[in-house]
């Protein structure tokens, strides 16, 4: 036997109620005094406390034996906002006159909108860093006012939407009760009205006034396209609002002589014959004040597309400034013509011509002239080669296959 029956009372059944029971009772008592309706606020808060006692197995017990005073005790007497539990059994969005969210209440204020702004940077910043300004126009809150718009007490809750900016408007569909929101007309969504004889002059009661940061903004070597640097809570500031982040966005330009793979770079470099043949030195101008001077030893040739590699010369990695890699692919330059007294040299230094291709016999022999292809028929013959590549299967090409892909890429 229950020791008291003050929350059955509120909710109008037994003490002996199933759960379908509670349920339907509080459906029907909250909705004809939930405070959008007309109701009063107090009796719906008493409603709502005592379902929720009631529909909990543990405190209806604790209440059936030691009534209030044990609930008080055990601490469990109305600790969910009513708002929250009515929205529960009745769906839709906010709690209306409580200001509770669909999915509970705001655990504090919200956070402003981030400030993206993206950064033009090229290679040879990333290699060396880089340290420069960034200058910002941005929302804080007024000075004169303290951000509240006006002298203290001239800026009010609305009472049409209690300071929410919208309101919560219950409509009947049959059995099914729906919750809509819409901005409420009195505030026009502001949530507040502000009294326009003491209104502050100097943001016009709109809170806040514009200002010029400045933010230094680091570049670290090694730092890579599409990277993020975040200055917490640096964008515009709101009333009653965490301001955003502004977040600098790495932006990396094309370079004219270096392609970027993570840490390695990529470049080509042009050789001429002689030295291709014979030995000699290469220079690659890199991304800060040093070249790099290569030595081609004498009789070792170099093939046209050939790739060597450069250990440690390539980009430092970011935080740990490891180097990666420099990866040279290389092109032989020919000479357009040589003089014919030359070939005799050449013949002399140069490994024999190959031997003519043995042909079958009673073969009529031609001879023709080769030309010079016209722009056009270059054109042509280009596209024709690219459509007939065939891949033969190898993964690894000349120096190292997967540098060449990216090379060409």
């Amino acid at each position: 036997m229950a020791k008291e029956t003050k929350l059955y009372d509120l909710l109008g059944v037994g003490v002996d109620a199933s759960e379908a029971e509670l349920k339907k009772a509080y459906r029907k008592k909250a909705l004809s005094a939930h405070p959008d309706k007309g109701g009063d606020p107090e009796v719906f808060k008493e409603i709502t406390a005592a379902y929720e006692v009631l529909s909990d197995s543990q405190k209806r017990e604790t209440y059936d034996r030691f009534g209030e005073d044990g609930l008080k005790d055990s601490g469990g007497m109305g600790g969910m906002d009513p708002s929250d539990l009515f929205s529960q059994l009745f769906g839709g969005g906010g709690g209306g006159f409580f200001g509770g969210g669909g999915g509970g209440r705001p655990s504090g204020p919200r956070k402003g909108k981030d400030l993206v702004h993206r950064v033009k940077v090229s290679l040879e910043e990333l290699y060396v860093g880089k340290t420069t300004k960034l200058a910002l126009q941005k929302h804080v809150l007024c000075g004169k006012c303290d951000g509240r718009g006006g002298k203290e007490g001239a800026v009010k809750a609305c009472q049409g939407c209690h300071g929410r900016g919208i309101k919560v408007v219950l409509r009947q569909l049959g059995p099914m009760v729906q919750q809509l929101q819409q901005t409420c007309p009195d505030c026009q969504g502001a949530g507040e009205i502000i009294n326009q004889k003491d209104k502050c002059k100097s943001c016009n009661a709109k809170k806040v006034v514009q200002e010029r940061k400045v933010l230094e903004v680091r570049l670290d070597k090694g730092m890579e396209d599409g990277q993020q640097i975040t200055f917490k809570e640096e964008a515009d500031q709101a009333p009653n609002t965490i301001p955003g982040d502004v977040i600098i966005v790495i932006d990396e330009k094309p370079h004219p002589r270096f392609k970027r793979r993570k840490n390695d770079l990529i470049t080509d470099v042009e050789v001429d014959l002689l030295t291709a043949l014979g030995g000699g030195k290469i220079v690659i101008e890199h991304l800060d004040d040093h070249a790099l001077s290569v030595e081609i030893p004498q009789g070792e040739i170099i093939k046209p597309g050939a790739v060597k590699v450069l250990r440690g010369q390539g980009m430092p990695s970011y935080r740990h400034h490891e180097m990666g890699d420099l990866y040279v692919n290389l092109t032989v330059a020919f000479p357009d013509t040589i003089p014919i007294e030359n070939i005799t040299h050449l013949e002399r230094a140069l490994p024999p011509r190959r031997a003519l291709p043995q042909l079958k016999k009673n073969v009529d022999v031609e001879d023709v002239v080769m030309e010079e292809m016209d722009e056009r028929e270059a054109r042509n013959a280009r596209a024709t080669n690219g459509g007939m590549d065939v891949d033969d299967g190898e993964e690894d090409g000349p120096g190292g296959g997967p540098q060449v892909q990216c090379a060409q890429s």
